[in-house]
């Protein structure tokens, strides 16, 4: 058993933004940070004065490939008015934000700090497709992976035909996936594609329609995702609707002490628990089937929170390709190894079901950036805990624990956060 865990003092969440996410070619990284933390200085209910943050943990994985620019974490500072306070940029492949959280909880919770910004950034589409998945597979391990061009989709493609193998699923439950996913992202007006795979057929049958071309005959969303001219194989079973997009934006939170949290909201949100582990690169994994680094870092969260899967009642999982999302649900504890794709069948991890998973519309939907990636699923589990989710609320009436998983490389860095409303 995991040793169980502590801080030194409780640290609590009292501010959250976040970007549009999307493609927006003529801004850049410092663009979207500046519109995530004006909205965050905003969601503070009794104000601030950001002369009282200490210190900026920043999120990002490859600014150097995608535009050029390294040392990132003080350019952001100067951009948002932090100079001089410190200012430190993480990087763990897609997983980079979620460890400038944890950094930013430890600095808290070991008493340096009161007050501190975390956050993260990435503007992915400067680059043509394939160079964003040549800068996406430095993330694997390349003596192995990348250099025998394993890149991503590979890897989950992979990933996917090992778990329909050894559990009996087929790729329309992945298609179960990306349809709820979808229909969540609908309901979020920052996602990349907040709108359903339904509205999404229904469109490009009425641009047919009014350009005078042959309408195609789908009858509802299962045929136009069979349909291989709309949804053709990325690397099988992984289709294009399986696939996350390439993305631009930010995120970011104001992390502050807990006996300090109500001078500056009547509603924090506090951190309960936090996990990270590590995971061995694809050829010497006992199973494609598991994420090693998920499994031991949401056993050191749920023992740090004292709590067991079945207490977290909502959660944002890393859905970069929706095979991943099956997977992560069964390693947090969720579901048994094999039940996840059930699971997902039965409507149990809808926004209206039992455990709602991916209640923003998931990475595959909302869209990912990688490095504001983290940040950005504990944004929406914030959003919920406090009831501001809007039309994507969950009707739970007591709603109080969520939880937020993250995933970098291959599998290399995992983390998992458990959030509570008291």
């Amino acid at each position: 058993m995991q040793k169980r865990r502590k801080l030194g003092r409780g640290v609590a969440i009292i501010g959250a933004g976040m970007s549009k996410f999307g493609a927006f070619r003529e801004k850049i990284q410092r663009d979207f940070f500046v519109e995530a933390f004006e909205e965050m200085v905003s969601s503070v209910d009794k104000g601030l004065d950001i002369k009282d943050i200490d210190a900026l943990y920043l999120g990002n994985f490859s600014s150097d490939v995608f535009e050029n620019q390294v040392h990132l974490g003080p350019i952001i500072a100067d951009w948002i008015g932090l100079t001089p306070k410190p200012a430190t940029r993480t990087e763990g492949a897609c997983a980079a934000s979620a460890l400038a959280f944890r950094e930013g909880v430890f600095a808290i919770a070991s008493g340096f700090y009161d007050v501190v910004l975390v956050g993260g950034v990435e503007k992915m589409t400067s680059l043509s497709t394939e160079r964003v998945t040549e800068a996406l597979a430095l993330a694997t391990d390349m003596s192995y992976e990348g250099r025998v061009g394993f890149t991503f989709p590979g890897v989950f493609g992979a990933t996917a035909t090992a778990y329909m193998e050894k559990y009996g699923a087929r790729p329309e439950h992945f298609m179960r996936v990306a349809i709820k996913n979808h229909r969540n992202a609908r309901l979020n007006p920052k996602a990349q594609f907040n709108a359903s795979i339904l509205d999404i057929m229904n469109s490009r049958m009425e641009r047919a329609k009014k350009k005078g071309e042959p309408v195609p005959t789908w009858k509802d969303e299962w045929d136009f995702l069979h349909d291989p001219q709309v949804n053709p194989v990325v690397a099988w079973p992984m289709r294009l609707y399986d696939c996350c997009p390439i993305s631009d934006g930010a995120s970011c939170m104001l992390l502050v002490a807990e006996e300090i949290a109500k001078d500056f909201t009547p509603n924090p949100i506090y951190v309960t628990g936090i996990g990270q582990g590590s995971g061995r690169p694809l050829h010497t994994k006992e199973a494609l089937t598991y994420f090693e680094a998920t499994r031991y870092a949401a056993n050191e969260a749920y023992q740090m929170a004292g709590l067991k899967p079945e207490d977290i009642q909502i959660a944002e999982v890393h859905d970069c390709f929706t095979v991943a999302e099956i997977c992560h649900i069964e390693d947090l504890g969720f579901f048994k190894p094999g039940e996840g794709y059930k699971a997902v069948e039965q409507g149990l991890t809808e926004r209206t079901g039992p455990k709602p998973i991916n209640t923003s519309g998931g990475l595959k939907c909302k869209g990912h950036p990688v490095g504001a990636t983290g940040v950005a699923q504990l944004y929406e589990i914030w959003k919920q805990l406090r009831g501001e989710a809007q039309e994507r609320q969950v009707p739970i009436k007591d709603l109080r624990i969520g939880a937020a998983h993250n995933l970098g490389g291959t599998g290399g860095t995992c983390t998992f956060n458990i959030l509570e409303r008291r």
